[in-house]
């Protein structure tokens, strides 16, 4: 299996990164840079690939990114903090994201004979974003195969998209990803903030997976505030 993997650089697409070459599966790395609010999570997509001896494709994508307008991801919205689990966060969808990346990838793939195209969206993600849900991936996967029908057969891997991060973090643990080595948070300052929706996610997801958490946050209390708020307590 020659496999092709969508890295941010954020902790679930680096620990999938680490557990694919564990297997000698990974080939290659390819990132994107859609005029985010921050570059921090590129710079550790770049470290994995060097770190793993991989190739490592950084796709320009701010044109497109530019036109897809209303995220606090993209524009000048504040990113909201509390859980992903709360209609705040959908401020953060950028939309079709997952759908044009994924795209670029089988492309990628095809011209470069791989047969695998992976991504690390899990379960987590489903509540917000509807381009991470099984119906999605699914979908999408033969639309791919019609799209590449004679040309390429090419596989979308997606082993997380019924599990939870705190499975993330377990799995990635066994295969010693660095976890200090991966950007998560939205805001981009010089340590993750600890309160934006994918800071609480990770804080939360080292807690649930026993496994000691070697993020820095500026506020490393408020995860379980926010927990609380969730569920109404």
């Amino acid at each position: 299996m020659r496999t092709n993997l969508i890295c941010s650089g954020g902790m679930d697409s680096v620990s999938l990164a680490h557990i694919l070459a564990a297997q000698g599966v990974l080939k290659r790395l390819t990132s994107f840079d859609y005029g985010q609010r921050h570059h921090k999570e590129l710079d550790y997509a770049r470290a994995c690939a060097e770190r793993l001896g991989v190739a490592h494709h950084v796709i320009d994508m701010r044109a497109v990114g530019a036109v897809l307008t209303g995220s606090a991801l993209t524009d000048d919205i504040a990113v909201p903090d509390g859980h992903y689990a709360e209609d705040t966060m959908k401020i953060t969808v950028v939309p079709n994201r997952n759908a044009i990346m994924l795209s670029i990838a089988y492309g990628i793939s095809a011209a470069h004979g791989d047969d695998t195209v992976a991504t690390a969206v899990h379960g987590g993600d489903h509540f917000i974003y509807p381009d991470c849900r099984p119906r999605f991936t699914q979908a999408f996967e033969m639309m791919q195969r019609a799209a590449l029908d004679g040309y390429a057969d090419i596989a979308l891997h997606t082993p997380f998209v019924h599990r939870s991060k705190a499975d993330i973090v377990r799995e990635g643990a066994r295969v010693g990803t660095p976890f200090a080595q991966t950007w998560s948070c939205y805001k981009g300052g010089a340590t993750h903030c600890g309160r934006c929706g994918t800071c609480v996610e990770r804080r939360e997801a080292f807690h649930l997976a026993g496994i000691a958490d070697p993020t820095d946050y500026q506020d490393p209390e408020f995860w379980q505030q926010a927990i609380a708020s969730k569920e109404g307590r």
